[in-house]
């Protein structure tokens, strides 16, 4: 296809975004004809349909739905190409609306926060943590973090720090129940549950060897915090999986243990979220390169197994 490929993902993602080709040529201030030809040249370059037209109604095909999160992506980073350099020596200012989850935010995202703003004194922070999934678009909220294994998303995300979730319990609960041999036996202890992970009942492990165990779990206490599970495992009420940016100080300490010290859940990592767009500010770049400095690929949280 002639000219700049990435003018057609724009004017395919602009009919997606209007709804319908007189819409985005509105937006794009071109003749509807214009935008019809550039999403039938896109089609014929990539030899398939993206979009099924009626007289009434646009909707996306399989493809075109596959192409459009692809579309979005490569634009959004062909936009943080160009800021990259046309802002390099921009200086972030104004309000930078940031979400997180309960327990990381007020464990390890408060504390640089400070440093942060100290950088950069012409910014303003707004932090909101909550354990819920928060629709950033419609909330107004520049950056979020997310601590998961990310489906797929119009989202730009990039990696902070790994999270490993390990299984611990006090040293005081392991003496009176005895240290679990294999995962199996954990269904006979006492469990603590962590109510807004989706399988909260079902704890699936890996081995160092690679292998897998799934253990169905009642659970003697189910709580949709994370550093309430905590308190509670080092009251020697039971036994918990956890994120060791939540117990590494106690493992440190001696106040947990490990259990099943060969056994962890499968990796996820933490990641700094944001919306695509025309428009990455300065800030969001400066707030996430803060971050991934912060944090890194060997976070200071798992320094007890070093």
């Amino acid at each position: 296809m002639a000219g700049d490929p990435l003018e057609g993902y724009a004017t395919f993602a602009a009919v997606v975004d209007c709804g319908g080709f007189s819409a985005a040529a509105d937006r794009l201030g071109v003749s509807k004809s214009a935008i019809s030809k550039q999403v039938s040249r896109l089609e014929e370059r990539l030899g398939a349909r993206l979009l099924n037209r009626t007289t009434r109604r646009l909707a996306l095909t399989e493809a075109g739905q596959a192409f459009h999160q692809h579309a979005l992506r490569i634009l959004a980073e062909a936009e943080e190409a160009e800021l990259a350099v046309s802002q390099l020596h921009a200086s972030p200012r104004g309000l930078l609306r940031v979400s997180a989850p309960m327990s990381f935010g007020i464990k390890h995202l408060g504390p640089v926060l400070c440093p942060f703003l100290q950088r950069y004194p012409d910014l303003t922070l707004e932090a909101a943590y909550d354990d819920r999934l928060v629709d950033m678009v419609a909330e107004g909220f520049d950056v979020a973090v997310r601590i998961a294994r990310l489906a797929d998303s119009s989202m730009i995300a990039r990696k902070l720090a790994p999270c490993r979730r390990v299984v611990v319990a006090s040293p005081d609960y392991v003496e009176r129940r005895g240290m679990p041999m294999h995962p199996a036996e954990l269904a006979a202890h006492d469990t603590l549950l962590y109510t807004l992970q989706a399988t909260a009942n079902i704890w699936t492990l890996a081995h160092a060897d690679g292998s897998r165990a799934d253990v169905s779990l009642s659970g003697r206490l189910r709580v949709n915090n994370g550093d309430a599970l905590r308190s509670a495992a080092v009251a020697g009420l039971g036994v918990i999986i956890t994120p060791t940016f939540i117990v590494g100080d106690d493992l440190a300490d001696g106040r947990l243990v490990r259990v099943l010290p060969d056994w962890e859940a499968e990796p996820i990592h933490i990641y700094a979220v944001y919306p695509p767009g025309r428009h990455l500010s300065v800030k969001v770049r400066a707030f996430v390169d803060f971050l991934a400095e912060a944090f890194g690929p060997n976070p200071y949280w798992d320094s007890w197994d070093r």
